[in-house]
């Protein structure tokens, strides 16, 4: 819990007795407008910036490892004393402020003793500008079908998919094709739940880990694509665990809207694919178009084909083959990706783009975070 004191004219502050403030290993205080890590470790106190150097995040409100305060957005750590980033990273430090326990409480000088120092960081390949390179349309096509790579089985979305890809590719357009399951990518780990303002974009795992494919994702839906068609299986009535594990990694682009005022995503044309041994399409479609409208996509007339065995027919191995051979099917899958390009042919076209008019959670605009300054 954040505690908020007075400021003495001379810039030094009395935070209160030295007896109850030792009592926590690490805390976040407000001093006016100051927002101070105060530490005690070690029998001795410490106080530097409470706003951490990468995010703005609240570094009192972090944990301690060993004499580092770990920032609880993203796990930058600095020294609590010296303010110092941890080893490797010496030069990225917060301002310190000079501490004293008088007469059993503790001041501290509000004046920073040190400034605060950026290191250098070259930025993520995703944050560049999001502009639209020259040439035909591009179409992205997303299989959130899971498999065991080792041991590949026949998935009946994917077929489809396939089937508007070549389409595309017919049609003289660029097209790729990203299967999730070839990917390595973490499962959000809840930033948003810390703070708005902790769910980053480019996204924080993406940031902290190079390993992580999910990249290859923003980088086609945000940067690369103007139509997406998204090909999911339906698994006890919902969307395949893939597709569910990627759009909640694309919540920070959602939220760039929320805390930014920021559009990441304009003129892109979303499609869909679903097929199931069981009924709930129209259930599972809604979910699909309601979170992709929310980033910023349109939709084409009729914007999702389907196909459903039901319940009366769980003979899969049959629906394998019906797929395969449905003329019909594989007709509309290829007449999806020409409603699809067509709208997107008219978004491109179009001289203007409205300004974003904010509705529902993002008709809420956040105050921003406290922001990194050279104190």
């Amino acid at each position: 819990m954040t505690d908020t004191v007075s400021i003495m004219a001379d810039q030094w502050s009395d935070l209160g007795p030295a007896e109850s403030l030792s009592r926590k290993a690490l805390q976040q205080i407000v001093v006016g407008r100051t927002r101070v890590a105060l530490s005690f470790v070690d029998g001795r106190f410490g106080a530097v910036s409470g706003v951490c150097n990468h995010a703005g995040g609240p570094l009192g409100e972090g944990r301690l490892d060993g004499e580092y305060i770990t920032c609880p957005w993203h796990g930058w750590k600095f020294h609590c004393r010296t303010g110092q980033g941890e080893p490797g990273f010496e030069s990225d430090q917060v301002p310190r402020y000079d501490v004293e326990v008088r007469d059993g409480h503790v001041w501290v000088n509000l004046t920073p003793a040190t400034g605060r120092h950026k290191q250098p960081h070259e930025p993520h390949p995703l944050a560049r500008p999001v502009e639209r390179q020259p040439g035909p349309v591009r179409v992205v096509g997303i299989s959130t079908t899971n498999m065991n790579e080792a041991l590949p089985r026949v998935s009946t979305s994917d077929l489809l998919l396939r089937t508007a890809m070549a389409h595309a590719e017919q049609l003289g357009l660029e097209s790729r094709m990203i299967r999730l399951s070839t990917l390595k990518f973490r499962s959000c780990e809840g930033y948003y739940s810390i703070s708005a303002h902790a769910c980053t974009w480019p996204c924080s795992i993406t940031q902290m880990d190079e390993s992580d494919q999910m990249d290859q994702v923003y980088e086609a839906i945000v940067h690369w694509a103007d139509v997406v068609v998204i090909a999911t299986p339906i698994r006890w009535g919902s969307a395949s665990a893939l597709y569910y594990k990627m759009v909640e990694r694309l919540n920070c682009v959602q939220n760039q809207i929320t805390i930014r005022n920021r559009e990441l995503i304009k003129n892109k044309v979303a499609a869909m694919i679903i097929t199931g041994g069981q009924d709930n399409v129209q259930a599972v479609a809604g979910q699909l178009l309601g979170f992709f409208a929310e980033i910023g996509c349109t939709f084409p007339p009729f914007p999702y084909i389907a196909h459903s065995r039901g319940w009366t027919a769980e003979d899969m191995e049959r629906n394998v083959a019906e797929v395969s051979g449905s003329q019909d099917l594989h007709d509309a899958a290829r007449a999806l990706t020409e409603r699809a390009v067509h709208a997107a042919q008219h978004l491109i076209a179009a001289t203007s783009h409205d300004p974003l008019s904010r509705g529902g959670r993002k008709a809420h605009r956040l105050s921003p975070p406290p922001e990194p300054s050279v104190d």
